[in-house]
C-alpha cells in the first residue's frame, strides 16, 4: 500500500507543469520557514498571512499543500482581508459632529469648574448670550465627567465662609522650670487675624469661656466658630458660643486637617519664634506672642494672602530711599523699609 502511494504521487508530479510544481515547492518552502519561527504553535506573521491570501488565486489545488495551517484558517484571512479592502475603498468623512475650536473647549471647562452645579444647559445658555452657536450636545460632549457627584469640600467651605467664620485652638509651650503652659488663640480666617490670646497654667472650661467674651464683645463674634472635640469645650463653653448666635462647625475626631488655619499658624508661631527661644514664665511667653503678634499682623507676608501682611502694606517706590532693616521680636525677624537719604 505505501508503495502504491507513492506511484501515485509520482505519477502526479510527472503530468504536472512546471509552474505547478514550482508554486507547491513555494508554498512547501514556506510552510516550513513558518514552523521555524515558532516554538510550539505556528505563529502567522502578516507577511505569512498575505502569502496565503494570495496563494489560492493562482494554485487550484493548494488545500493538498497545506500542512502547518488548517485550510478554514486561510479562508478566515481571506475573508478579513475582504472586509479590510472594502471598508477602505468606501472609506469616507469623518462620521460625527465636527469638531469645535480648543479654546471654546477649554471655556466650556473653564465655566464647568469655577461655575458649582452648572451643567450642560447652564453653560449652553451662557455661550448663546456671548454669540456662540453651539447645541447644547456638543457643550454637553466636552464637559469634564465626573467620577462621582459633586460634594463641597472642607477646602470650598472654608473658602465660602472666610469672612464669617473664626477657629480656636490650644498649644502647649514648655518653660525653663519644666512647667507646661497652655496658649489659646483664636483666628479670624478671612485676613488670618489673630483676634484674641492668652496663656494659663491650668485651663478650664470657665477660662476658656472667659476668653470668648473677651474675644468677642458686645455680639461682634462670626457667624461660624471652627473648633475640635477637646474635652475642655464642655456645656459652659458651648453655652458662651452659641449665646451670640454663633454656629458651631466642629471637626471629625483626630481630624486636625480639618481646621487647617489655626494648625498652620500654631506651627508658624513654633517655626518662626518658640523654637528658637526658651520660656521663662507666663508674663515672659506673652510679651514674646504680643511682639511676634504684632510682626505677624504688619510686617510678615502670607503666601495666601497674595504676599501681603493680614494688615496691608502699602509697596515702597524704589526712589523713596535705601532700604533699612528694622529688628522684629528680639531681632529674630526684620522689616524692610525704604528711608530717604
Amino acid at each position: 500500500m505505501p508503495f502504491f502511494i507513492l506511484a501515485v504521487i509520482f505519477l502526479r508530479s510527472v503530468f504536472k507543469s512546471r509552474r505547478q510544481l514550482l508554486l507547491e515547492n513555494l508554498a512547501l518552502r514556506q510552510q516550513v520557514t513558518m514552523l521555524r519561527k515558532s516554538v510550539k504553535r505556528p505563529r502567522a506573521t502578516v507577511a505569512d498571512k498575505l502569502f496565503w491570501i494570495l496563494f489560492p488565486r493562482y494554485v487550484d489545488g493548494w488545500r493538498t499543500v497545506l500542512h502547518g495551517l488548517h485550510p478554514d484558517t486561510v479562508v478566515r484571512w481571506h475573508r478579513q482581508s475582504f472586509r479590510f479592502y472594502w471598508r477602505w475603498k468606501s472609506r469616507g468623512p469623518k462620521p460625527g459632529r465636527p469638531a469645535i475650536d480648543g479654546g471654546l473647549r477649554k471655556l466650556i471647562r473653564e465655566m464647568q469648574a469655577i461655575n458649582r452645579g452648572w451643567g450642560a444647559p447652564r453653560i449652553h445658555g451662557e455661550l448663546l448670550k456671548l454669540g456662540i452657536e453651539i447645541s447644547q450636545a456638543t457643550v454637553s460632549k466636552y464637559m469634564v465627567r465626573q467620577k462621582k457627584p459633586p460634594s463641597q469640600t472642607w477646602r470650598t467651605f472654608l473658602a465660602n465662609h472666610s469672612e464669617c467664620l473664626a477657629a480656636i485652638d490650644f498649644f502647649t509651650v514648655p518653660t525653663a522650670g519644666f512647667r507646661v503652659l497652655y496658649v489659646f488663640i483664636v483666628l479670624s480666617q478671612d485676613r488670618r487675624q489673630v483676634v484674641h490670646f492668652n496663656v494659663t497654667e491650668h485651663p478650664t472650661a470657665q477660662w476658656t469661656a472667659q476668653q470668648l467674651v473677651e474675644a468677642f464683645p458686645f455680639e461682634s463674634g462670626p457667624r461660624y466658630l471652627l473648633r475640635d472635640r477637646d474635652a475642655i469645650y464642655g456645656g459652659l463653653v458651648q453655652r458662651r458660643i452659641n449665646s451670640p448666635g454663633i454656629e458651631e462647625v466642629i471637626t471629625a475626631p483626630r481630624s486636625p486637617w480639618q481646621n487647617p488655619f489655626v494648625e498652620r499658624i500654631i506651627g508658624s508661631i513654633r517655626r518662626d519664634c518658640l523654637d528658637h527661644i526658651i520660656v521663662l514664665n507666663e508674663r515672659h511667653l506673652r510679651r514674646i506672642l504680643r511682639d511676634y503678634f504684632n510682626y505677624y499682623h504688619t510686617c510678615r507676608t502670607h503666601l495666601s494672602l497674595n504676599k501681603d501682611p493680614p494688615e496691608t502694606r502699602t509697596v515702597e517706590p524704589t526712589e523713596s530711599g535705601k532700604v533699612v532693616a528694622f529688628p522684629r521680636v528680639g531681632g529674630l525677624h526684620h522689616r524692610y523699609e525704604r528711608i530717604a537719604a
